[in-house]
């Protein structure tokens, strides 16, 4: 199962639009690890090598990719006859007790699925569901079969990304993709990530940058510019998205097909093999629905 497909859930910051500059800059390797899988975008755009392995500190996201890797039927069957309606999403969020690991999997997904922009911030997590650009129920069943396909022989684990990143081995590829430096991540995210666990990140990365080659992507600001000084090279790169959706229930809002603009540092401690140009406004813009 080599071939491009999406991510099976919507993630807040996920790197599906910027997929294809991000794979012009990723070497030749025989083992990929995501430290901070989410979405995890770029492995299911890329081909799988000889060895993979996705990392997430949320426990929960891990356990439904588990699920997906080795029940995908049991989780269809569980999901069987299920509507995207606010009623169940609020349901599965506030009243569902899961038991087992397949119920915690079973509430992830559908929660995931019917919310806005992804985002699994219980505090922050609203119905964002539309026919027109969501991904709909009926579809589920081959979303999952086909990501449990990709996922076959894929380590999966929810570890701290330090233990990670010192376990990677020798002449790995790590596609690394952290929270923002300057981010409301209380908002998005279910686990914050710590002005210090930056700086965590950028000592073990420097401690071993002889060891594998990394591909980290940040928000550009001077203080990530400064806390990566060592590294071979930094790269400016943007581009254009189209979000279409239902967008906040909660608001009573509805702003289909807005533009936004991403704005990134691709920081890497080897020579891409590309350094390719921005490409110019009509390339970039990758108008697609949130689920291809």
């Amino acid at each position: 199962m080599d071939k491009e497909i999406n991510s099976p859930f919507r993630y807040a910051g996920g790197k599906f639009y910027a997929r294809k500059l991000i794979t012009e800059h990723i070497p030749n390797h025989n083992y990929y690890i995501e430290p901070f899988a989410g979405g995890a975008s770029i492995f299911f755009a890329k081909s799988r090598v000889s060895g993979n392995w996705l990392n997430d500190i949320d426990k929960d996201l891990i356990n439904c990719l588990v699920i997906i890797r080795d029940y995908p039927n049991e989780l269809i069957k569980s999901l069987s006859g299920e509507q995207a309606t606010k009623e169940r999403h609020a349901y599965y969020k506030n009243e569902y007790k899961p038991k087992t690991k397949l119920d915690r999997a079973t509430r992830w997904f559908y929660v995931n699925r019917t919310s806005y922009s992804g985002i699994m911030n219980m505090q922050n997590c609203y119905w964002g569901y539309g026919d027109k650009y969501s991904m709909r129920p009926e579809n589920w069943p081959r979303n999952i079969l086909r990501t449990s396909a990709k996922l076959q022989g894929v380590k999966l684990t929810s570890l701290d990304f330090e233990k990670v990143i010192e376990e990677a081995p020798k002449n790995s590829f790590l596609f690394i993709d952290p929270p923002y430096f300057n981010a409301d991540q209380e908002k998005f995210y279910a686990y914050s990530f710590k002005k210090d666990d930056h700086f965590r990140l950028s000592k073990i990365l420097k401690k071993y940058k002889d060891k594998f080659k990394f591909l980290l992507t940040y928000d550009d600001s001077q203080e990530i510019r400064d806390l990566y000084d060592w590294a071979n090279a930094m790269h400016k790169k943007q581009w254009n998205y189209t979000i279409n959706r239902t967008d906040d229930q909660k608001n009573g809002t509805n702003k289909k097909g807005a533009r936004y603009k991403g704005h990134e540092l691709f920081i890497v401690n080897y020579n891409s093999e590309k350094q390719a140009p921005l490409f110019d406004s009509q390339s970039t813009l990758y108008k697609v629905l949130e689920e291809a």
